[in-house]
């Protein structure tokens, strides 16, 4: 396992950061290449036509490494709602009259595929997750597997529940919407770079990442995976920059009806921005570099000695096997309420999110010993 990498963050050694999941701390050497795109841009004539392409290409590959999926099928997205958008506009029509999502799923997602059955006349079946505390990761799952049949035209879900961390089976959702024809769409934003995910292997047809979580990247940027049957959609705008003739500047206006190859026509317009694109293509290359494997058993470390110590004070934690292991819920004893408990963790620097009923924590390679410690401490 790697070690406490809290040395390559700004983080302040009085804050205990729990809360990834709500944004990321910038890295050191992603703050250094923002600096460098700004600098960069004082002076225009340092920026050659290539480097509109030159370096998005390499973020596309990084991601793709990430993800197992081919660079030519990434894109270059501002927001999951953008990501998520170009996807469902390009979903059949004519393959079946139900949508489904997870209860509770983020808001984005939710009310992206709301608007495409509103306008399509299909039914959204929401799969809720079960009101009890036994394998209650187990038995989501099952109702989303059931719930998926012949007359489902898409899964709409997050990779991992957005606000508690259970583990939704990708891959056995991922083959049951092959099997009855029913494309299948994930919001990978928050376990894509905490959590190891294979495009291939579970079934995706498209997914969609925010840059500014688990990513460790600048926000309003990020990118997104997507299957060659959307390779002759219709994209959200028409961008000169996704032409297959865009990198010959003098040929401009010799207008094209084609694209890049690929998932290229996705790209959001501007998507060369030279500060943002550079401070995302290094957190691509520090995650690659650690590896998404060591960061997660990193943070399984972590988490499990934080259960502990949750479970000791009364809270409740989903079983191991059920929740991720870089970001979870834990549901508060009855004894005690919200509000009192986040000004008790405030006033000892510990920062963590309320999303619904739980507290949602979430750990990294800058958790370190002490910030357990301090937890605990809080805690008592």
């Amino acid at each position: 396992m790697i070690p406490s990498q809290r040395h390559r963050f700004q983080l302040p050694p009085e804050v205990h950061y729990f809360n990834g999941a709500y944004m990321s701390p910038l890295l050191k050497s992603v703050e250094e290449a923002g600096i460098a795109g700004m600098v960069r841009k004082r002076n225009p004539t340092q920026i050659r036509s290539s480097d509109f392409f030159e370096e998005t290409e390499v973020v596309k590959s990084l991601f793709g490494q990430i993800i197992n999926g081919h660079p030519d099928q990434v894109a270059i997205n501002p927001s999951v709602s953008y990501g998520l958008e170009s996807a469902v506009r390009n979903l059949p029509v004519d393959n079946g009259h139900t949508a489904i999502v997870v209860g509770n799923d983020f808001p984005s997602d939710y009310y992206t595929i709301c608007r495409w059955c509103a306008q399509h006349g299909k039914q959204l079946k929401v799969i809720e997750a079960p009101e009890t505390r036994e394998r209650r990761g187990e038995q989501w799952n099952q109702r989303i597997l059931e719930a998926i049949d012949t007359d489902t035209a898409v899964v709409l879900m997050s990779s991992i529940h957005w606000a508690d961390g259970t583990l939704f089976q990708l891959e056995e959702i991922g083959k049951r919407c092959r099997e009855v024809q029913a494309k299948f769409i994930v919001d990978g934003t928050q376990s894509v770079g905490a959590r190891p995910l294979d495009v291939e292997a579970c079934q995706i047809d498209a997914l969609v990442c925010a840059a500014y979580k688990w990513l460790l990247g600048p926000y309003a940027m990020g990118a997104a995976w997507y299957h060659e049957d959307f390779n002759a959609g219709k994209p959200i705008e028409e961008a000169w920059v996704n032409r297959d003739n865009a990198q010959d500047f003098t040929s401009l206006t010799q207008y094209s009806s084609g694209y890049t190859p690929g998932a290229g026509r996705y790209n959001v317009g501007e998507y060369s921005n030279f500060i943002l694109i550079t401070m995302f293509r290094a957190a691509l290359q520090q995650i690659l570099e650690w590896k998404v494997d060591n960061i997660s058993q990193y943070c399984a470390v972590q988490s499990a000695e934080l259960v502990m110590i949750l479970q000791r004070h009364g809270f409740w934690v989903e079983d191991a096997d059920a929740r991720a292991a870089h970001l979870f819920g834990a549901m508060l004893p009855a004894n005690m309420d919200m509000a009192s408990l986040n000004e008790q963790l405030a006033q000892h620097n510990i920062f963590v999110s309320r999303r619904g009923e739980a507290m949602r924590i979430s750990t990294h390679v800058y958790i370190e010993k002490t910030d357990i410690e301090a937890f605990e401490y809080a805690l008592t």
